[in-house]
């Protein structure tokens, strides 16, 4: 038992020997995140957490930072998670986590992630881009498949973000897809306007209710964006449909 003893005494030792002091794991962490050394930064950073419970959360965010730049997106995700509990950097720790949960392919925790974090700042630059792109390629993806339910709800979803450029890309993809389905509508009612006439005038009244969207959406559009060549001729288009 003595031996035994003298052994594990032995050990402890040799651990306490060996562990860095924290605050100059701390101050290593900071050298290598400044100089770009990102690799070493994340080693050091880590470790000093580790050490402190991860007590510090402006190092856990710029740890979360190093594991970030150098690929390891899945030991950055619990980094930025400190910093976002102890209210640190909030918005740009939801971004980063957001981004690295895209690189990992966690769409629905990337989806989550950018929702909860518009919350908390809605003006973050980098949060509103991913979020209206995302729903942006998600409807334009539901339209060529011919999924307009899902394509409209994808395109309306970007309507109330603090971004007038992403905006006005949406209205003026609402307006496409409404002249779309409108002009669809009245190619499948045309052989009605002279076999069924009731028919065709109910069926002439959903594309006209639909062409009233569009001039409504591309409207709005304009109004966003004044000389945009796209919308002019759209809102035109849409226009003589209706007359």
């Amino acid at each position: 038992m003595k031996k035994l003893a003298i052994l594990v005494a032995c050990c402890a030792a040799t651990a306490t020997m060996f562990a860095q002091d924290p605050a100059q794991l701390k101050k290593e962490g900071n050298d290598a995140f400044n100089a770009k050394n990102y690799t070493v930064a994340f080693d050091k950073f880590s470790n000093y957490l580790k050490q402190t419970n991860n007590q510090d959360s402006a190092t856990a965010y710029y740890c979360g930072t190093a594991a970030f730049e150098v690929k390891k997106y899945a030991e950055a995700v619990p980094y930025f998670d400190v910093a976002i509990q102890k209210k640190f950097n909030t918005g740009n720790a939801y971004a980063r986590k957001a981004l690295a949960l895209e690189a990992l392919k966690k769409t629905d925790e990337y989806l989550a992630t950018l929702e909860e974090g518009l919350k908390a700042d809605p003006n973050n630059k980098t949060m509103t881009k991913e979020y209206c792109i995302y729903y942006l390629k998600a409807g334009i993806a539901a339209q060529k498949t011919g999924k307009l339910e899902a394509a409209e709800e994808n395109f309306k979803k970007v309507l109330p973000m603090n971004s007038p450029a992403y905006k006005e890309k949406a209205l003026y993809s609402l307006g496409v897809l409404c002249y779309n389905d409108g002009a669809g509508i009245l190619k499948k009612a045309a052989s009605l306007s002279n076999s069924d006439k009731e028919k065709y005038d109910a069926e002439k009244a959903k594309a006209d209710g639909r062409f009233k969207e569009a001039v409504d959406y591309l409207t709005q559009a304009s109004e966003a964006a004044p000389n945009d060549a796209n919308v002019k001729a759209m809102l035109g288009q849409v226009k003589a449909a209706m007359k």
